[in-house]
């Protein structure tokens, strides 16, 4: 590996970091100005604008040839942002959570996990099945809005300045973050590539974990930074957001520029499980006097070190990845969501 390609894979990094702030900050106060509550805001503006670098990975990889890494960076994407940044979120914190979320929007993220699960198992996501999810993403970014202008109970939208200057500088930031997430992006696929290529890794783990975490690094920031503010709403609903809109405009958007996206049987046996059972266990935590609890964060921050290993084990051929993988699929994760559904009916029976 040498120092350009190492300097191409940060550079990359730090021009999405900063893009993606500029692109979230500018949207929200544009959205804010509008008087749209923070929980909308963190499940639309805030959640799209730090998902932006994981849209111009996966596209472009798709374009390039690559769409193990978009496919990867997508499922590996959301595992990161329920696993660690919910986790770190709540363990910093433990979180309150809105009943929206339990009624609508967790539901729906749960749903589009397994619907983009049973797309690939034939081995194919088509352009028609990648145009079906850009309508639904379209569906439900106008639910939410009309909903979030309509409910008169929502929380008090952020105050901002709405002058015309203030509201000329929020575009400005808007364009600028999306030139820089355009050019990190580029960087950042190009970089990670080669290096992991160098050492024999396949393109579906290196967007598992190093595409994957490095475009996820704006959401990890915005919800961390939101959790120690107290701004939960935007932690939480950032995490949901960012994992529907993921799967329904990003793999979308990147089958239909592609003509579809193949998906390898690695994927279709393990890492999609994973990423359908992550979204699955939110709705019980969830569930549970509508707060995260702190033993609950440290769970999921657990379960990703788990996973991490396990790709790692994969991408080095440890003799004991199947036996691993195994255990994750059939006994841990099984347990924990049986724990997590028993924490559920106690909960319930206290009310």
């Amino acid at each position: 590996m040498d120092m350009t390609t190492l300097l191409l894979l940060v550079a990359g990094l730090i021009l999405l970091t900063t893009g993606a702030e500029l692109l979230v900050h500018g949207a929200t106060k544009l959205a804010a100005a509008a008087r749209i509550s923070p929980l909308v805001i963190g499940l639309t503006v805030v959640a799209y604008g730090t998902s932006a670098p994981e849209m111009a990975v996966s596209v472009l990889s798709t374009l390039a040839g690559a769409p193990d890494i978009a496919l990867g960076n997508v499922i590996g994407s959301n595992i990161f942002n329920v696993l660690l940044i919910l986790g770190l979120s709540a363990a910093i914190a433990p979180l309150a959570v809105s009943g929206q979320l339990i009624r609508l929007d967790v539901p729906v993220m749960i749903a589009v996990s397994v619907a983009a699960w049973l797309m690939a198992l034939d081995g194919m996501i088509s352009r028609l099945e990648a145009g079906a999810l850009v309508a639904g993403a379209l569906v439900y970014t106008g639910i939410l809005l009309r909903q979030g202008r309509r409910d008169e109970t929502a929380a008090q939208p952020l105050e901002v300045p709405v002058s015309g200057g203030a509201l000329a500088a929020a575009g400005a930031r808007v364009i600028a973050g999306l030139v820089l997430l355009v050019a990190g992006s580029r960087w950042l696929v190009d970089g990670a590539t080669t290096i992991a290529r160098g050492f024999g890794v396949d393109d579906l783990v290196i967007g598992l974990t190093i595409v994957a975490a490095g475009t996820s690094l704006p959401e990890l920031a915005t919800s961390v930074m939101a959790s120690l503010r107290g701004q939960r709403d935007i932690a939480v609903g950032n995490v949901v957001g960012s994992n529907i809109f993921n799967l329904l405009g990003i793999l979308g958007v990147a089958g239909l520029a592609g003509g579809g996206i193949p998906v390898s049987l690695a994927a279709q046996t393990f890492d999609l499980p994973i990423m359908t059972a992550v979204a699955v266990a939110c709705l019980p935590v969830f569930f549970t006097g509508r707060t995260i609890a702190r033993w609950e964060g440290l769970v999921f921050l657990g379960y990703y070190v788990a996973y991490t290993a396990f790709l790692a084990m994969h991408a080095t051929g440890h003799a004991m990845v199947d036996q691993f993988g195994a255990a994750m699929l059939f006994f841990v994760i099984p347990l924990t969501l049986l724990t997590l559904a028993v924490t559920v009916v106690r909960a319930r029976s206290r009310t």
